[in-house]
């Protein structure tokens, strides 16, 4: 088994500038955000065939250790057809028992159901929704992330205000 060290991210095409944003947050000195992309191995060419893109799409996820998922309404789409490549991520995601972090792209701290695929809902599966800021999608990384093997727990969760607030979001 490969050394799971990478996160993956997970999106809508429709959402590609949230995850360019991302990069940019980590390759900015002054924001305390950093991920080892999962995207940078495997690469494939636009002429690939569909299942030459899926198997690509799981080896990069069998060396992730953990996902976000950029939250919204397309991605909620998409995440639910079962036929496009995020579905197909998030089976892939679900069946490695990977943490998931959906990072909501319109900013709700409440989780949001408009934004919630019903792959992760129908599994019962635990995961954790956050806004879409540098600084809270790193502390569930720190933080839920790392405690999910050990958890028991399932379903949605969000952190209370005060988790924000202590944050300075």
């Amino acid at each position: 088994m490969s050394y799971r060290n990478k996160t993956y991210v997970a999106f809508a095409s429709e959402d590609i500038k949230s995850y360019r944003l991302m990069e940019a947050w980590r390759e900015n000195k002054n924001i305390d955000f950093d991920f080892f992309d999962a995207h940078d191995l495997f690469v494939a060419r636009d002429t690939s065939t569909p299942e030459t893109i899926k198997r690509n799409l799981r080896e990069r996820m069998k060396n992730a250790k953990q996902v976000v998922l950029l939250g919204s309404p397309n991605a909620k789409t998409k995440g639910e057809d079962g036929v496009s490549f995020l579905a197909y991520e998030l089976q892939i995601a679900i069946e490695l028992n990977l943490p998931v972090v959906v990072a909501h792209l319109d900013g709700s701290r409440s989780g949001n159901s408009a934004n919630y695929p019903a792959p992760l809902e129908a599994a019962d599966y635990y995961a954790m929704s956050v806004s879409f800021q540098p600084t809270i999608i790193k502390y569930a990384l720190d933080n839920y992330a790392a405690g999910y093997p050990a958890s028991t727990t399932t379903g949605e969760h969000i952190y209370k205000s005060s988790t924000y607030t202590s944050l300075g979001l």
